[in-house]
């Protein structure tokens, strides 16, 4: 006999932001006109809104929905993000670049990064930095769109975007509602729960009005109204490993050129972000409380602005981890409802994303079917364990004695399997990657050797290819990355002729 398969026919998201309208642009794209969505958000409690950069799978959301890449990044104010650059991490004086997309490129069975290892522990004094198409780009401030071709060395690099978090909420709202999605005004105060299967069954507002649905997407932030406070489903708190737990923000107003890059520079008691956008330059100082006064973080982070401030600092708080479950019952949480990752890696947006896309590939029928809930959070979790295990490598390999703070990174414990990577590292220069990585091995080698894990040997097999002419590849990939910079447009002039802004 058939199981009785009754589809979803309304879907209540509460809460707006990046994470609501990333989830219901989404949801109205997929599932068309045959469900019902909902979005309830208040005005009068805003938002985060300090994410402002990006990863590349961004890129691979947007196109998902159609959304054409110029007017999007126009819309909002965005400019392009080529990587990371980390000043003072491993040391201070020490800076290293994290790029999107590989090293160097590939002329033999071996990859390239451990030919340069083989070259660099016999004498070869070129840092890795100069094989990263990237990182030539960002520090000519130039951009453009990578090439297709892999023979060609501009297809050697990947690309993200910095924009302004509220204006990219407000544009998904458009596309959203143009899709059918309905926006109510308000707060909720409370949810309903049908007594047998605790199930939600409804959320009242401060109004009265009730809104019932079968499926409840909680994107109310830290507070976590449907998941934790109706639900109770309880956190992991992961503060030992990740100790940052306050952060100031104060945008700042554009000086220069719009570099085409992130800067992360360690402080005493964390770190400071600096993002580029075509109106205005983001700024954040994240740090920890159990080492810093909020106003000797603001203080920090006003006396270093490029710029003149354009808005007071705002402070935030959060605790590092994530909800013992994401998908509890008929209710998932999307968004800073179901963990956070500080903004280190700007991964805050990825697992929006990734959340909404794990949904839609596990979407449930009306019963909800708890199978799918357990897949959905074991996938989801070591989607967080993974991202949260790059982000402790960048605290734990430092070289830095000159503060509390980073005397406890440095000596903290680490997971198991994160030390395992390190060893492997350390002891032969092999990567070790889990499935479905989200960092590859190139983000994973630039914070090995940025932050001076270097491999005590290079792999076997650089040993066993003499017949190959390595250091006449190496030195014309270096002269190929050189005219291809050359060949680029400014950073700013792409932009300008590309998805320049209205507002400047």
């Amino acid at each position: 006999m058939a199981i009785e398969n009754s589809p979803i026919e309304k879907i209540v998201i509460v809460g707006g932001g990046s994470a609501g309208w990333m989830t219901a642009a989404a949801l109205a794209n997929d599932l068309g006109k045959s469900c019902d969505i909902t979005l309830i958000e208040s005005e009068a409690i805003g938002t985060v809104g300090v994410g402002e950069a990006t990863i590349p799978p961004i890129r691979y959301f947007n196109q998902r929905l159609g959304i054409d890449e110029a007017t999007f990044v126009r819309e909002t104010h965005g400019s392009f993000k080529l990587g990371i650059e980390f000043i003072d991490w491993s040391r201070v004086g020490h800076s290293y670049f994290h790029p999107f997309g590989h090293y160097g490129a590939e002329f033999d069975h071996v990859p390239f990064y451990q030919h340069w290892m083989h070259e660099h522990l016999n004498g070869d004094p070129v840092p890795i930095d100069d094989y990263s198409m990237a990182w030539a780009a960002s520090k000519a401030c130039k951009f453009s769109h990578p090439l297709a071709d892999r023979r060609n060395v501009q297809s050697r690099f990947d690309y993200a975007y910095h924009f302004d978090a509220t204006l990219y909420a407000a544009y998904l709202r458009k596309y959203a509602e143009a899709r059918g999605v309905s926006r109510i005004e308000g707060r909720v105060t409370s949810a309903q729960q049908a007594p047998e299967s605790g199930f939600i069954r409804s959320v009242t507002m401060e109004d009265g009005r009730e809104f019932e649905a079968d499926l409840f997407i909680d994107c109310s932030g830290f507070f976590g109204l449907l998941i934790e406070k109706t639900l109770e489903t309880g956190y992991e708190d992961w503060s030992h490993w990740l100790p940052c737990n306050r952060a100031v923000a104060a945008p700042c107003e554009k000086t220069y050129s719009i570099l085409p890059y992130t800067k992360s520079t360690a402080k005493s008691a964390g770190w400071q972000w600096r993002i580029p956008l075509q109106h205005r330059t983001g700024n954040g100082y994240v740090y920890c409380s159990e080492y810093l006064e909020a106003d000797q973080a603001e203080e920090t982070l006003l006396s270093s602005l490029d710029g003149v401030p354009t808005s007071d600092p705002k402070h935030l708080r959060f605790v590092t981890g994530r909800r013992n479950k994401f998908w509890n019952k008929n209710c998932v949480a999307i968004g800073l409802s179901a963990g956070f990752m500080e903004p280190l890696e700007s991964t805050s947006l990825h697992l929006i994303q990734y959340g909404i896309m794990r949904l839609l590939a596990l979407f449930p029928s009306k019963d909800v079917s708890p199978l799918l809930a357990e897949e959905y959070n074991a996938l989801t979790t070591a989607e967080y364990e993974r991202i949260r295990d790059f982000l402790i490598l960048h605290y734990t390999a430092t070289e830095r004695d000159d503060s509390e703070f980073w005397r406890y990174c440095a000596n903290m414990p680490i997971p198991d399997r994160l030390q395992y990577k390190i060893d492997h590292f350390r002891s032969h220069g092999m990567v070790v990657s889990d499935e479905r990585e989200l960092f590859h091995n190139p983000s994973w080698i630039a914070v090995y050797l940025g932050q001076d894990i270097f491999p005590a040997r290079a792999p076997a097999m650089t040993h066993h290819r003499d017949g190959v002419p390595v250091q006449e590849r190496m030195r014309a990939i270096r002269e190929a990355m050189t005219q291809a910079v050359d060949a680029m447009p400014t950073h700013e002039a792409f932009i300008d002729r590309y998805c320049k802004s209205a507002l400047q």
